[in-house]
């Protein structure tokens, strides 16, 4: 039992989970445009529905499933400053908001983005934050209360940073969302998750701020 704690423990923020593709990419040229996406589902099943977007753009997507934003901060080395991009898209926090790692706290979440913007600035990669997108209720957690609130409260905190700092921010918030907070049900079958024409929603938002931060 101790020895398979110590194994949880040591893999909580999953920093092997891309080993292999990571290896894989550093043995390449280094691409001088590189763009790496950092997140949650949200991230990684944006190359399930719309992978020629990532391939042809040298966009590489390192999103896990599930996690919050402690885990994403603690494997931004291996997926992201290793990488040695010029460009990082984080995105995160819906998950916290969800609880699936423990009691949400709104500081401590936007603490996690400020310390991998951090990191990333120090290893002189450019960042763009991005919005938590729409939710009012979670299949996984039901117990969760005031989603919505929740979500534009962060949402404004993230912008307010990235605004004080002169970050990109990409708001895809106030295109997914409907009056009540909820997630357009156009754009989303379960309420948390963008469908193909969200994502086609998204897509030219970041790419028209990954564009400008490579022009400049």
């Amino acid at each position: 039992m101790k020895d398979r704690r110590k194994e949880q423990a040591k893999e909580w923020a999953l920093v092997h989970y891309y080993q292999e593709q990571n290896e894989a990419l550093l043995k390449q040229p280094l691409d001088s445009n590189r763009v790496v996406f950092i997140g949650n589902s949200i991230t990684k099943h944006w190359f399930g529905f719309d992978s020629l977007f990532f391939t042809s753009n040298h966009y590489i997507n390192r999103g896990i499933i599930g996690q919050t934003t402690p885990q994403i901060l603690g494997r931004f080395r291996e997926d992201v400053i290793n990488l040695h991009p010029c460009i990082v898209v984080i995105g995160g926090g819906i998950n916290d908001i969800a609880e699936n790692t423990g009691e949400y706290d709104e500081e401590r979440t936007v603490d996690n983005i400020i310390s991998m913007v951090d990191l990333a600035q120090t290893n002189n990669i450019k960042v763009i934050l991005t919005s938590v997108l729409p939710a009012v209720t979670f299949d996984w957690s039901r117990k969760v209360q005031g989603a919505p609130t929740k979500v534009k409260s962060l949402n404004s905190c993230i912008k307010k940073y990235a605004e004080a700092n002169n970050l990109t921010y990409v708001d895809y918030y106030s295109h997914l969302a409907d009056e009540n907070g909820s997630f357009n049900p156009q754009y989303s079958e379960d309420g948390v998750h963008p469908n193909r024409e969200g994502y086609l929603i998204m897509k030219p938002l970041i790419q028209d701020a990954i564009n400008k931060l490579l022009n400049k």
